[in-house]
């Protein structure tokens, strides 16, 4: 069996911290640590009446790097809290009507693998926001969550396809010192180093 999955748990008061630990103190999959060890870590449940401010503030504080990922155990999730929890890197959210032992843990151990857990109808509110932001704000702005514009990623297409600047400029009807400034752009906001290192890039992120 697999090594139980540290895990720490902090709640917007002690009532509902003792019922979250309490549902997972139980499994075998958990391992639950105090706040002095919440270091060694490898998830945080948060749990909270709302994502406000008060809630983003000890999620920033717990996100150090990969560890711990969070949970966050609300009991309402508007549209608004649900994209500003997950830019704040939660990874896992459970109503806390929905916050049974089996689906804590379920969440809890997703998580801690690098996944993610959401409710069905919040993912769809989720992709919902997501669609309309790149529609109404990065679209308008020749952008995509990617970061890429369609040129760049265009550019990056054909380099991997092994075309050379001028055929490059040939295929999009560019100037060749077009085509080189794309590419002078990407490396140098994304810190790569050459053409290849772009390309390869590209292709671990699935941008190309």
């Amino acid at each position: 069996m697999s090594a139980a999955i540290p895990t720490y748990v902090h709640g917007s008061d002690p009532i509902s911290s003792a019922g979250v630990r309490s549902q997972l103190r139980v499994r075998p999959e958990i391992r639950l640590v105090e706040e002095m060890d919440v270091d060694d870590a490898a998830v945080a449940v948060v749990v909270a009446d709302e994502f406000d401010e008060a809630t983003a503030r000890v999620v920033r504080a717990l996100c150090r790097g990969d560890r711990p990922r969070i949970v966050l155990v609300a009991t309402t999730i508007d549209e608004a809290a649900l994209v500003a929890a997950a830019e704040a890197g939660v990874g896992g959210l459970v109503r806390r009507s929905e916050a049974t032992a089996e689906v804590l843990t379920r969440a809890v151990v997703k998580v801690a693998a690098g996944d993610g857990e959401v409710p069905p109808d919040l993912l769809g509110r989720l992709l919902h926001q997501v669609g309309r932001l790149q529609r109404q704000v990065l679209a308008p702005r020749g952008l995509t969550f990617a970061g890429l514009s369609p040129r760049e990623t265009e550019v990056l297409r054909l380099v991997a396809e092994g075309h050379d600047t001028a055929e490059i400029a040939q295929q999009m009807c560019y100037s060749e010192r077009t085509v080189k400034n794309v590419l002078h752009d990407l490396t140098t906001r994304l810190q790569l180093r050459n053409r290849t290192h772009a390309v390869a890039y590209a292709m671990r992120e699935g941008l190309i």
